[in-house]
């Protein structure tokens, strides 16, 4: 076929392809002499071959040969219906490939639309490896989620019991930086924080990988156990509790060869959460309108 064909047939076949609301349709009426057919009759008769073809594939012809009535102008300048038939992508390649492939017209519909067809489906695979990320990413940042959660409760309460035995905000701030300098081997608070790139604002564990967090909610149940079992009182007492209980918590994660402060920080728990909301939502719009263009 030569090349200059070619072109036109494809701007021609662009040319008619109708968008409504997201929807990429083709008009029957307008298919057939795209396809070489002059009478409608001989064209209707590849449309059936078509519907039949969609329905052997398990499909459901409605969803991709849909009647319809347009009005058009005669002679006397009135006007009358027409029957006219709205084609999906789909549907347009099952006519193209039950057409008379000796027009040079159905042969290039049939690498047209085999070649649309393709695009879509290498569309759908793209969206499935993105739901597969996406769900392993979302299975990850709700074990962070959960193991965060549990930490905010055990310093919650360990809060509340420190300062019914004479620890207010301010010394409960150095119980729980001096059990971070016991657990991250000397670094404490602010030095992990200024190690991992972490805002002097920000929660040190909102960037913290879960097993490290994991391990900092251990510590603060275990020193808010043995607090109300010893008697202790005072922030000197208690946050000598505090770092025996992380050092006994890092010595377990050493015998597995974890230090946590060479573990690299994980992204913001906050921005990561935001990410999957957004990716929820684009990945929702593609899979829209690739049912738009399955179907009319």
């Amino acid at each position: 076929m030569e090349k200059e064909l070619i072109q036109r047939l494809h701007g021609e076949f662009e040319e008619f392809a109708y968008d409504e609301k997201g929807v990429e349709y083709w008009l029957a009426r307008d298919l057939q002499p795209l396809l070489g057919y002059s009478e409608w009759r001989n064209f209707l008769n590849a449309i059936e071959k078509a519907i039949e073809s969609c329905r052997s594939t398990g499909e459901e012809p409605l969803d991709h040969f849909v009647d319809v009535n347009k009005m058009v102008r005669i002679g006397s300048g009135a006007e009358r219906k027409q029957e006219d038939i709205m084609l999906t992508r789909y549907a347009c390649y099952l006519i193209a490939q039950n057409g008379d492939p000796k027009k040079e017209q159905i042969a290039f519909a049939q690498s047209y639309f085999a070649m649309q067809t393709r695009k879509q489906e290498l569309l759908e695979e793209r969206i499935l490896l993105e739901e597969r990320i996406l769900l392993e990413e979302r299975i990850l940042l709700e074990e962070r989620l959960r193991a965060r959660e549990n930490l905010i409760s055990a310093e919650m309460q360990l809060s509340k019991n420190l300062y019914e035995r004479g620890v207010d905000s301010k010394g409960f701030a150095i119980v729980r930086s001096k059990g971070d300098s016991a657990l991250f081997g000397g670094f404490d608070t602010r030095a992990m924080k200024r190690k991992l790139g972490i805002s002097e604002s920000r929660p040190l564990a909102d960037f913290l990988p879960t097993i490290t967090i994991s391990a900092k909610q251990l510590a603060a149940e275990i020193t808010h156990f043995n607090v109300s079992k010893k008697g202790l009182f005072g922030e000197s007492e208690i946050t000598q509790e505090h770092v025996k209980n992380n050092e006994d918590v890092r010595q377990l994660l050493g015998k597995s060869g974890i230090k946590p402060e060479k573990l690299p920080a994980e992204e913001d728990i906050k921005k990561l959460e935001r990410k999957i909301k957004s990716s929820d939502k684009d990945i929702t719009k593609k899979k829209l309108r690739i049912n738009k263009n399955n179907s009319i």
